[in-house]
This record gives C-alpha cells, structure tokens and sequence, in this order.
C-alpha cells in the first residue's frame, strides 16, 4: 500500500501531465516531450525532487506498459534524461557541537526567537513544523505537529519541559488566542533569526542545521538510533536517518574510543 506521501506525489506530477499534454496519445510522447515537461514542472526544484518526480513519472508509463500494450514504449526509458534526473550526490553536511548550540540559544535575548530555536535544537522540529504550531498542539511534555511531511494526519515532538513552559509563558504573556499560530511569521523570517542567531557566535546557521545538530548530539550520546530515527526525527526508516546524522572526523572516533575504553 502507497504512503499517503507517495500518493500526493503521483497525484503533483500527473494532475500536471494532463494538464500539460491534455488528450494527446500517450504512444505519440518522445523522450524531447518530457524533457521539456520535466523542465516546466521541475525546473527550479532541488535536484533529488527532479528524480522523484521523473522516477514517478517512468513508473506511470511502465504501468501502461504492463497493464495495457506490451509493446508500449516508455519515453522516460532514455539514457540521457535518467543521466539528467539522476539524484544528486549526497553531502555531508558539518554538525554544530552543542556548546556552539548552547550559546547561540543564550545569547538570544528575543523569548519568541529563542523559543523558536529550542524547538529547533532541543525538539528536531522543523522550520515549517515550527511556524505552524498553535497553543492547542501544545500538550504536557509535547506538542502535536498538524499534517506533517510524512503524510500522516499528526506526529509527536516530544520536549524538554523547561522549553514547554517558556514556550507556554510566552503564549500567555502575548494573549495568543488558542487557535492562532504562535509563531507568525514567514519563511523568509523565520530563516533570517536563525541567520542572526548564528552571526551572535560568528558562524553561518540555517534552520535544519539545528534540527540535524539535535539528531547527531542524541546519538552520540548514546540514544538508540531507532529512538533518534522514530521519536526524534520522525522518519520512516533508518537509512534516511543514517544519511542525516554527521559524519565521524578520525579525531572525533578517537576521543569516543579513548571515552570507552581509557
């Protein structure tokens, strides 16, 4: 059975496929077809979008194939648009150590802008996770992030309680009605106090930077990595959550061995 995400993914590309070639016959599709679809759809997109969507779109086509003409040819099945929408090579990204992370937190004077950043930081939360909070997803120890990425109708975020009640007194403190966003503020906005908070210590932060710093500070205190993966994160499976965490320096592994063993 298909991920309610993978669902609103094939739905995205072929609502927009018929739109694109209407009734046209599906045999009379060449490869030079859906690269100019492709281009329209996905042109501005991060390039693992582009082979998701390709990827869907070649499946469609195969369908086709298999259920209705054997001798269906699949335009997407070219050597040259599978080197184009290839996926992107993985980068390893670099992990901000928790006392950086600490400081950067202290350091901001702004309750809202702090508050934003521990939920970043301390719950793994995401940006658009963040924005979208109101008083009544807030429970005791947890809030309930709405139609999360995954596709599912809610997912847990658990806290630390220290933040719950800042993030309540802060709630409180500006009458902010319960169904009301707590955060109110844009995209752009909200990557901007990240921004800012970075410049306080001197080094550049974007906000899934503090999601992946939680994620990497929790392994490598020794939290099972289906905790890390399932509870903290959210993923689906541990390969995603396996790319996600940093990247062990030889210094670093050394320290962790000599932690271990003396």
């Amino acid at each position: 059975m298909l991920k309610k995400n993978t669902i609103r993914n094939y739905e995205f590309i072929l609502s927009r496929f018929q739109k694109h070639f209407g009734d046209i016959n599906l045999s009379s599709i060449t490869s030079d077809d859906i690269l100019e679809f492709m281009t329209k759809v996905s042109g501005n997109t991060k390039q693992n979008t582009k082979k998701l969507r390709f990827t869907l779109l070649s499946a469609f086509f195969n369908y086709i194939k298999n259920s209705t003409d054997p001798n269906f040819k699949n335009p997407c099945d070219n050597q040259a648009l599978k080197r184009l929408f290839r996926a992107g090579k993985n980068i390893q990204f670099k992990i901000l150590e928790k006392d950086i992370v600490d400081e950067i937190i202290f350091r901001t004077q702004n309750l809202r802008n702090r508050i934003m950043l521990e939920l970043m930081a301390r719950g793994c939360m995401r940006i658009g996770e963040v924005l979208n909070l109101t008083p009544m997803d807030i429970e005791e120890r947890k809030v309930i992030v709405q139609f999360p990425k995954s596709g599912s109708d809610f997912e847990t975020v658990f806290l630390p309680q220290k933040v719950i009640d800042r993030m309540k007194k802060y709630i409180r403190d500006n009458g902010i009605e319960t169904g009301a966003k707590i955060f109110p503020i844009t995209y752009a906005g909200a990557r901007l106090v990240v921004k800012k908070a970075g410049d306080l210590v001197g080094i550049k932060v974007r906000p899934h930077d503090l999601r992946r710093h939680a994620a990497t500070y929790a392994s490598r205190s020794g939290t099972p990595l289906e905790i890390v993966s399932k509870v903290l994160l959210r993923h689906s499976n541990l390969s995603t959550t396996q790319r996600y965490l940093g990247k062990i320096s030889d210094s670093e592994a050394i320290r962790w061995i000599d932690h271990l063993h003396g």
